[in-house]
Formats: C-alpha cells, sequence, structure tokens
C-alpha cells in the first residue's frame, strides 16, 4: 500500500515538472525593437540675394550711366526696362532718354529677391529768347526824377544816369529824346518852360558822363502828359522827371 502510494507520488511530480518544462519552452521570447536607420534631413534653399548700382546717378540726355550688380545663390537674373538677361554678376551701360528706375529681379530654388537704382536725365531747359532792343531798352535805362519846381540834377537821378550812360555807351547806335514833364501845379507855359529846363538839365549830364551830344534830342510837355493822375505827392512826383525814348534814327 504504502509502495503504491509512492509510485503515485513520484507520476505526479514528473507530470508537474514536464508542465512546468513544456510551458516555459513554449513561452514567446519577447523581441527587442530596432529604431529605424536615421537619415539626413537637406537644409532649405538659401534665399537669393542682389544688389545693384548705377554710376552716375545723374546724367545729361544721350550720355550713359553703367549699371553694375552682383548676386548668390540665383539662378536667373533680369534687369528692367530695355536690359533683360543677365548674369550673375557683372555691368552693362544705359542711355534712358529721359528719367528711369531700373530693376533687377534674382531667382532661384529659394525664392527671389529685385534691387533698384535710379538714373536721373537732366530736362533741358528751353532756349531763352533773346530780348529784344526795345527790352533791354525800357529794363535798362532810368529816368531822372526832379524835386517840385526845380531842375537840379539830385543824387539818385544822378545814379540812374550813370545806369543809363553805361547802357548808351554799349549800344552806340542808340538815339534818345529826354522828354521834360511837370506836375500839375502851375501854369501851362511854366511848366512847358521847366520841363525844357529839366531834359536839358539831363542831356548835359550825359554829356559829361561821355555821351556824345548828338545822340540825345529834347521835347518838353510840361504837365501835358502825366504818368500818374491822382493829386498826391507820390503821383506828383513821379510826374517830375526826365523821361528817355528811342529816337527813330
Amino acid at each position: 500500500m504504502i509502495e503504491v502510494s509512492r509510485s503515485l507520488y513520484r507520476a505526479g511530480l514528473f507530470v508537474v515538472l514536464a508542465a512546468a518544462v513544456f510551458t516555459f519552452g513554449c513561452a514567446k521570447k519577447p523581441v527587442a525593437s530596432t529604431p529605424p536607420p536615421a537619415h539626413p534631413v537637406a537644409p532649405p534653399p538659401a534665399q537669393p540675394t542682389v544688389t545693384l548700382q548705377a554710376a552716375p546717378t545723374s546724367v545729361e540726355k544721350g550720355d550713359p550711366s553703367t549699371l553694375s550688380w552682383t548676386s548668390t545663390d540665383a539662378t536667373q537674373l533680369t534687369i528692367a526696362p530695355d536690359v533683360g538677361t543677365v548674369t550673375a554678376q557683372g555691368s552693362t551701360k544705359v542711355t534712358p532718354s529721359a528719367s528711369t528706375t531700373y530693376t533687377i529681379t534674382a531667382s532661384g530654388p529659394g525664392g527671389s529677391a529685385s534691387a533698384s537704382a535710379r538714373v536721373n536725365v537732366a530736362t533741358a531747359a528751353p532756349p531763352t529768347a533773346e530780348p529784344t532792343l526795345d527790352e533791354l531798352f525800357m529794363r535798362e535805362v532810368r529816368d531822372a526824377y526832379f524835386d517840385f519846381n526845380k531842375a537840379d540834377i539830385r543824387s539818385d537821378a544822378r545814379d540812374a544816369l550813370a545806369k543809363t550812360a553805361d547802357f548808351l555807351r554799349n549800344y552806340p547806335q542808340l538815339h534818345v529824346t529826354i522828354e521834360g514833364h511837370c506836375d500839375e501845379r502851375g501854369s501851362t507855359e511854366y511848366n512847358l518852360a521847366l520841363g525844357d529846363r529839366r531834359a536839358s538839365a539831363v542831356k548835359q549830364y550825359l554829356i559829361s558822363l561821355g555821351i556824345s551830344a548828338d545822340r540825345l534830342n529834347t521835347v518838353s510837355f510840361g504837365k501835358e502828359k502825366p504818368f500818374c493822375m491822382q493829386t498826391t505827392e507820390d503821383c506828383y512826383q513821379q510826374n517830375r522827371r526826365g523821361h528817355f525814348v528811342r529816337s527813330k534814327q
């Protein structure tokens, strides 16, 4: 009886051991995960850069200016207007007919960039018409003014007549008539005589400055041809003068 029990005990222990070995042998071993091989990431393409200069920046119409440029990381460059496709760096001459802004555009895998330079073209002033002799006469010849009831050459009249004499010396072909004028006060006869004295005083002063007497005529208008019609001292002063007009030879 005891022998049977021992035999059963050994048989049970064997079964337990066999089951444990079987279970351990059939258990799936964990597999360690292997990271995927790393691939290098390519950097993005560089952004193009470009510069553009003009020399000189201001020209006369018809004269050239030189455009110069440099660039990086560009595969195509163009300059507008009128130039077109260019190399990565270089220079070219332009002759704009009017002020122009030139723009260079550089493009490549990394994008595009641009730069500008302006060439100013000077606009010639329209030719100025030469003044006529009559215009010069009106501009350069100065009248002589007098005090009330007098025919003396004042200091301001001497300055004015000096400028008139300079003009007459520069144009020796000119002959002039000196008109004697008065303000409205006094009689017609008195003012005709006063106007004659004033015209003669102006003539003699010009002769003293070297102007030939045969180029100078005189006439008196007295108070008959006033330059100003108001009854004020300022107006009277304008009428008391030795006035110049060109003589017709």
